[in-house]
């Protein structure tokens, strides 16, 4: 689906009487903003008990609750970030109690919003659009510092290995990652899901200096994915595995048989496409 960009009028999008789910038929005008945030302090991007840390969704949700005269509004979010990852393209949508005109909820969310969290953009959207459900792929970046000291200025933004990889080994490694296939031995353990099947649609390595950045794009990822893909890179990249081995290990849907995943901070939300 793509994107509904401009202004909607009143009448596109205050919620229609009939045609849409449950959820979709709560009064309101359906809102999209695009969120920037710094994952670090953050015990991921959804809602815990108190006594686990702040996270992204109760932040944006209180913020809107002071802008909307104390009236409680739920966001949806195109996908959950866990502890420490950062985004700079996340998606929300929710029901508002009044039409905000293009970006103005955004410089309104910005005056009330923590610092560590930005909001970039924001526009009336059609009565059907979610954030989750209507995204079409994710785009997810890691940043990793390979050398033998990290800048301490880098430790929250971007991870670290003081192996020296081998960047053909990595680029192979990268290109076992596009297509469709079952990532069941990339998933986190103890995921519970439909299904493990995902298609990747890129899976990009490029160096700047010593940091390795990697880019993929897929119509979604298990939880901690991203990070899965990233220690199978270092893995093969410093020699503790061959590209034969994760083929293998890929093939054989067991977890056991992946590296470990790489940490959180060099993990980004980059962009999501609808």
């Amino acid at each position: 689906m793509s994107s509904v960009r401009g202004r909607v009028d009143a009448g596109q999008a205050r919620i229609a009487a009939g045609g849409l789910s449950e959820e979709d038929a709560r009064p309101g005008y359906n809102q999209r903003v695009t969120l920037s945030y710094d994952g670090y302090g953050f015990a991921g991007f959804q809602a815990q008990d108190k006594d686990k840390g702040r996270t992204i969704q109760d932040e944006v949700e209180q913020a809107l609750q002071r802008l909307h005269g104390g009236a409680f509004t739920r966001i949806e979010a195109s996908g959950r970030t866990d502890q420490g990852v950062h985004a700079l393209g996340q998606v929300i949508s929710f029901r508002s109690p009044r039409l905000w005109p293009e970006n103005e909820l955004a410089r309104a969310l910005n005056s009330t919003l923590p610092r560590d969290i930005r909001a970039m953009a924001s526009s009336p959207v059609a009565d059907e659009f979610h954030a989750r459900r209507s995204a079409v792929s994710k785009h997810y970046r890691y940043l990793l510092d390979v050398c033998e000291t990290q800048h301490a200025v880098r430790r929250r933004y971007a991870g670290h290995t003081g192996f020296k990889l081998d960047r053909d080994v990595i680029d192979q490694v990268a290109f076992l990652f596009l297509g469709r296939k079952d990532f069941a031995s990339l998933r986190n353990a103890g995921t519970d899901v439909k299904t493990t099947i995902r298609s990747v649609t890129r899976a990009d390595v490029h160096w700047e200096d010593s940091t390795m950045v990697f880019d993929v794009e897929a119509d979604g990822f298990l939880r901690r994915m991203v990070r899965a893909m990233v220690g199978g890179l270092i893995s093969a990249g410093r020699g503790a595995s061959t590209v034969e081995q994760l083929a293998a290990a890929i093939e054989s849907r067991d977890r056991s048989l992946w590296p470990a995943p790489a940490g959180p901070e060099g993990l980004y939300l980059v962009s999501v496409r609808y």
